[in-house]
């Protein structure tokens, strides 16, 4: 992949970059767009809730995205705890194997 992209001129580097800049900005057009049909075909039907507008379905994305983003994997201590149960496995195992006991398995955990 690097060779790909080290034999492109630099020009051609910069129409790439504005290419997939073009596409990107396309395919997030279109998430809006598909955001409004979902909901103009589903909700109105099965809540009785109004259609909204191209914009209207931004906002409810932007909302969506405020209220529901998965903090668990960035904030939450799970992979902290992850990491401790872990860490906590290898400690009990190198004591096992001090005082000449066969560690426990994995599959036990």
């Amino acid at each position: 992949m690097e060779l790909w992209w080290e034999e492109r001129s630099l020009p051609a580097k910069v129409l790439l970059g504005i290419g997939f800049a073009l596409v990107g900005l396309a395919l997030l057009a279109l998430l809006g767009w598909v955001v409004m049909l979902l909901w103009n075909w589903l909700m109105p039907d099965i809540f009785g809730l109004p259609s909204v507008s191209y914009w209207q379905a931004w906002g409810l994305l932007v909302l969506c995205w405020i209220l529901f983003k998965s903090r668990s994997f960035k904030d939450s201590d799970h992979g902290r705890d992850r990491r401790r149960r872990k860490h906590l496995r290898r400690y009990m195992q190198e004591e096992q194997l001090a005082e000449g006991e066969e560690p426990a398995s994995s599959a036990q955990a």
